[in-house]
Order: C-alpha cells, then structure tokens, then sequence
C-alpha cells in the first residue's frame, strides 16, 4: 500500500510540473488566421484556434504553461494559454511583429518589428515594453547565444546580422551576409552562428567570436534553377551533429554535416517550406509547408519524411514544448 501511495504521488507530481501541452505542436497559419494544434502521439489535429491578423513567429514560454504568435497586422503578441487553448492575454510589440525569442529564463522577449526597425524588448512577467532597440531595415531573424549575452537580429534589407549586447541593449557588431537574411541560429557549444539568406540563396558560417563570416554553404537541386532555392529555417541537432535547412519553394529540406558544412541529402517535402522545430527527444522534425497547407514530419535518424498533416492556409511557423 505504502508503495502504491508513493508511486501515485510521485505520478501526480511530475504531472504538476511537466508542461501543459508536452505532446503537442503549434502551427501559425499566415493567412487563415489560425493556430493548428497538433498531438505529437498521433499526429492527428487536435483544434484549430482562431486569432488575430496575420499570424508567424510562435513559440512556447520557456515554462511550457503559453504559446506566443506575433500577429502582425494586429501589431501585438497574443498569448494562449495552453491547458485551454484560449487566448488570454496580450504583449505590447511594435509595427508588424515578425519573429522573437526569448531569453533562458524566460523573462524576457525580444520581438522584431518589420515596419519600424526595431526590437522591441518585453518583460514577460509585467507584460510590459521596456524599450526599443534600433537595428536595420526589415528586421526577422532573431536568436540569442547559448550564454544569454548577445542577442542577434538580421536585416533583411540592409542584409546584414546585428550582435546586440543584451545588458546594455546596444548594437556592438554588424556581420554583411548574402541578400535577405531571414533566419539565425546557434551552434549548441556556440561555435558558430547560422545564417540564412533567402535571396542569396545561401547559408553564411559566422564566427561568434570575429564577427566574421568564414563559410558558407551553397544548395544544389538537380532540375531548379539556383533562384528557386530560397534557405529560410534551420534547425541544428542538440550535439551540434546535423543540421537542417528549410528551402522555400524547391521545396526541399536540407541535410547537413554540421562539422563539415556539406550537404549530405535533400528530403522533399511540401510546397514553400518555411520554418521547423524539433520534438523533445529530437527523434522527429515538423516542417511548415506554406503554399499546400500542410506540415511534413521527418524521422531526423532515418532522415526521411514520414507523415504529412493538412492544417490551415499557409502555415508559417511551428513550435513545440520543450522540458
């Protein structure tokens, strides 16, 4: 009895701490202006829910108990709460929210504002702007290092990646990348930032540390034309081993030694694929297919797709709790 006792305590307390919507993925659909909720268990639709203009960058807070979607048009970040799926709440941005991340704690967001070149900086706890930072013109792509210092936001006219400190809030390098950066990501051991320029058709190897470019990996597709190849998303593995690189309308992800930055394979997909995330075990990626509406699910060892999800009108972004 005791045993029994304790095992079902032990049960419900996990359950108390584990995130509210551990198994399921969020898509933000541009156009319908819709959320889709997925099970990551069945790989079924679970609901649709309806918010604001133009929805794109999403992401969990880092506690798993909220989704937060940039609504562009609506010019503000609405926040869902998870165990309802129902929008409580939202966050002062600036024109036309694009992409944003937060800090390791989660207390702190940076969003990047498209019409106004600027970040705007939240305090999550408040749900208060605490201040903007100027940057290029069109910023998207937005990450932070691994050690929470630099901030980094790329351009996508002035095509440029900015390192932003995040203790003073002040702009201390500009890295000139391929025209149209749209995404940027860290290596894990923070060895390298990952840039992807969607015009330029490439993507540039930044040292963190030079602020310098020192690569860059060029994609080619037997059959399309180089300009038809259009890098946005990137998702690197935990152990810094494979990358990912969604490729726009070739329609294609590409598979990338990460140590040695060549292309090992190109895995089809859907029509204009955009962003991706990964679940929790990394055991699969979810890819957002805007022009079919749908998102594809790669098996990441197999290195295969293996399912395809019908969701709203031209998914965007995905996010998936992590623990």
């Amino acid at each position: 009895m005791w045993r029994t006792c304790l095992l079902l305590g032990s049960a419900l307390w996990l359950a108390a701490i584990a995130p509210a919507d551990a198994g399921s993925a969020y898509v933000s659909n541009e156009k319908g202006n819709t959320v889709t909720v997925i099970d990551t268990d069945s790989w079924s639709v679970t609901n649709t829910i309806k918010v604001g203009q133009r929805p794109r960058g999403i992401e969990f807070s880092r506690d798993g108990k909220f989704v937060f979607v940039a609504v562009g048009d609506d010019d503000t970040i609405q926040v869902i709460d998870t165990r309802t799926q129902a929008i409580v709440d939202t966050l002062p941005s600036g024109p036309d929210p694009e992409l944003f991340t937060q800090d390791a704690a989660g207390k702190v967001m940076y969003v990047a504002n498209e019409n106004d070149n600027t970040v705007t900086v939240i305090d999550l706890e408040k749900r208060a702007r605490l201040g903007d930072i100027q940057v290029g013109v069109e910023p998207e792509g937005m990450t932070v290092s691994p050690d929470g210092k630099i901030l980094i936001n790329t351009s996508e006219t002035t095509n440029m990646a900015h390192f932003i400190d995040t203790a003073s809030r002040q702009i201390v390098a500009n890295v000139l990348v391929d025209p149209r950066p749209r995404f940027a990501q860290y290596k894990h051991d923070a060895s390298e930032l990952w840039v992807s320029s969607e015009i330029g058709g490439t993507v540039s190897i930044v040292d963190p540390a030079k602020h310098a470019v020192t690569g860059k990996i060029e994609f080619a597709i037997p059959g399309l034309r180089r300009e038809a190849i259009q890098p946005v998303g990137i998702g690197i593995t935990r152990d810094d081993k494979t990358a990912f690189v969604a490729l726009g309308p070739a329609n294609r992800v590409a598979v990338v030694d990460a140590a040695t930055h060549a292309v090992s394979k190109y895995l089809l997909v859907g029509q204009r694929v955009w962003h991706m995330d990964f679940t929790p075990d990394e055991k699969y990626l979810l890819v957002t297919n805007g022009i079919s509406n749908d998102v594809s699910v790669i098996d990441v060892a197999a290195q295969k797709v293996i399912k395809t999800i019908q969701v709203g009108e031209l998914p965007w972004g995905v996010t998936i709790a992590k623990p």
